[in-house]
């Protein structure tokens, strides 16, 4: 099926919202981006994933861009790439990552977004930024924030509702005052009136998948609370969501958290590139949100919506609740086993396509070198 009649049919169930608003978004030829990119030059790519690669580029006006670059062709990738452009056409909000436009000319598929000059949340949490320590504690709670508004945003205000399905550092990127930019839609579904969920093959990385979106692919708002949960404890404690402790131990975020939180003890869940500085009470909220957003059971995790409201601390009896959350009290905590579990032999990422291995190199729309 060719990209435009495909394009019209995801458009299809937003044609009303279209006619109310004019677009933000344009359609870029191919030689617009070709001069932009410098011929998509390897000086100028920013990261490279099963998808194809991400390069940095110059309008004409000045402006700068991140182009996505499909490399594969098939009528699988081509929807993917619709879905994609349809739902960053359609969502437009402070904390999701604006669509330019897109180019679709023969084979090549193209996203143009807006340029994040300030990478991902990955790389100061756990690459190349991560020795500057340019995240203090009050840029991590506003990312924490704003990244839990931009999800909300998806899961509440959109229609239909959207469920990301990737929640992770690296599709969290920050602009030039550190604003959290929720990224990468490709992987999102669309959540019917009325249904409680989608049914769907697997896919997404590892440590931050729900347990039962992992093992039944039942896919849901919750699924993302999941995620974010994990966020928030990576956030808070500069752990990555998965540690190895040795060649044949590992220690999930939550299992390692989980224990010291019942013990109050969280100063020592802080990341030590704070050096003490940061809002106890803060940080305290922070944990405890994520370990309520992170429970197995799905029934027990907050909406979205109730995790803007925690992580602000806007209601007093609601924090409290929270402190009082049955996690944290009794013998839960001490079922996880000191948190160790054997090592498996296993990638970060699990696709939908099992042919496309290099999808779990990170991307990021931003330079290597900035």
């Amino acid at each position: 099926m060719a990209f435009s009649s495909m394009f019209c049919c995801v458009k299809g169930w937003n044609r009303k919202d279209q006619r109310k608003k004019q677009p933000t978004w344009r359609i870029f030829s191919l030689k617009e981006l070709h001069a932009a990119t410098n011929n998509f030059n390897y000086d100028n790519k920013l990261g490279e994933g099963g998808f194809g690669s991400v390069y940095w580029g110059q309008l004409w006006d000045g402006s700068q861009i991140a182009v996505k670059r499909l490399k594969v062709w098939s009528n699988k990738a081509e929807m993917e790439f619709a879905v994609e452009v349809e739902i960053l056409a359609r969502v437009r909000h402070k904390n999701l990552l604006s669509l330019r436009g897109y180019c679709a000319e023969g084979q090549e598929r193209l996203i143009v977004y807006d340029y994040m000059p300030n990478l991902s949340l990955l790389s100061h949490l756990h690459g190349q930024h991560s020795a500057e320590c340019l995240l203090d504690w009050n840029r991590r709670m506003n990312i924490a924030i704003g990244s839990a508004e931009g999800i909300a945003y998806l899961h509440h205000h959109a229609t239909p509702h959207i469920i990301h399905r990737d929640i992770k550092a690296s599709n969290v990127l920050l602009d030039s005052d550190f604003q959290a930019q929720v990224a990468d839609f490709g992987f999102a579904k669309l959540i019917p009136d009325g249904a409680t969920h989608v049914t769907t093959r697997v896919k997404g990385t590892l440590g931050y998948l729900a347990p039962e979106y992992a093992m039944l692919g039942k896919a849901s708002e919750s699924c993302d609370v999941y995620s974010f949960g994990i966020l928030l404890l990576e956030l808070a404690s500069g752990k990555k969501p998965v540690e190895k402790l040795n060649a044949t131990m590992k220690r999930t975020i939550t299992d390692w958290a989980l224990p010291l939180a019942c013990e109050k003890k969280f100063s020592e869940l802080a990341d030590p590139r704070f050096n003490g500085k940061f809002v106890e009470e803060e940080l305290k909220r922070v944990v405890l949100v994520g370990l309520v957003c992170s429970d197995s059971r799905p029934e027990k995790r907050p909406t979205m919506l109730e995790v803007v409201e925690l992580l602000k601390g806007e209601s007093k009896e609601k924090l409290a609740d929270l402190e009082n959350d049955e996690l944290f009290k009794g013998p839960r905590a001490a079922d996880y086993n000191d948190g160790l579990s054997g090592a498996e032999d296993s990638s970060d990422f699990i696709s939908e396509e099992k042919d496309t291995k290099q999808e779990l190199k990170e991307v990021e729309i931003a330079p290597e070198n900035a």
